[in-house]
């Protein structure tokens, strides 16, 4: 088997609205999710002109390779989301991604999530990352543990999935180090 072509990451478009509902529509991604089947593009495409909106804190990336043609392909997505709208939770982002089913395992995930990282390290001003996973979704959990994501609990029956109510792992990931004011400028 062929090495896969290098990842790119880049932020997300409208235009990527056909990818999203690819991925998230695709059988080995969509039950890791908490999204609904029958995703459409329309339905991407607004929700990434809002999401996307000037003023927005919200970041969407996506991973993309060239395909057998050498067309470039999104291959992944990813996100990081605020808390919420109180001010106390301000310096906290949920963290969401998909990978399509064919690209799984070929370092997709890795990539994104070190742009993530990078980004809320580095640029986002964000001290708390915050994820859920389904309690069987063991490879996510051993990307998440790589970029020190850590166990914080289990919610029971969280989320309806295929006729089950499933159970997920609660996990976050703090700054390693903290921005500090570096007095010696001063």
């Amino acid at each position: 088997m062929a090495t896969p072509a290098p990842v790119t990451i880049r932020r997300a478009t409208q235009a990527d609205a056909p990818a999203y509902a690819r991925i998230m529509g695709d059988p080995l991604v969509m039950p890791t999710l908490l999204q609904l089947p029958y995703t459409s593009e329309e339905a991407w495409r607004a929700r990434l002109a809002e999401t996307l909106a000037p003023g927005k804190a919200d970041l969407l990336l996506v991973a993309e390779r060239p395909d057998a043609r050498g067309a470039m392909e999104v291959v992944g997505t990813a996100g990081l989301h605020p808390a919420g709208p109180a001010v106390r939770r301000r310096h906290a982002m949920h963290l969401g991604i998909s990978v399509a089913g064919h690209a799984q395992g070929q370092g997709v995930g890795s990539a994104l999530m070190q742009a993530l990282c990078d980004y809320a390290d580095r640029w986002g001003h964000v001290l708390r990352l915050e994820l859920t996973v389904f309690v069987d979704n063991d490879r996510a959990i051993a990307l998440y543990q790589r970029f020190g994501f850590r166990h914080e609990g289990v919610h029971r029956g969280f989320a309806l999935r295929d006729g089950a109510y499933v159970d997920v792992i609660s996990m976050a990931r703090l700054h390693p180090a903290p921005p500090r004011i570096d007095t010696a400028l001063s």
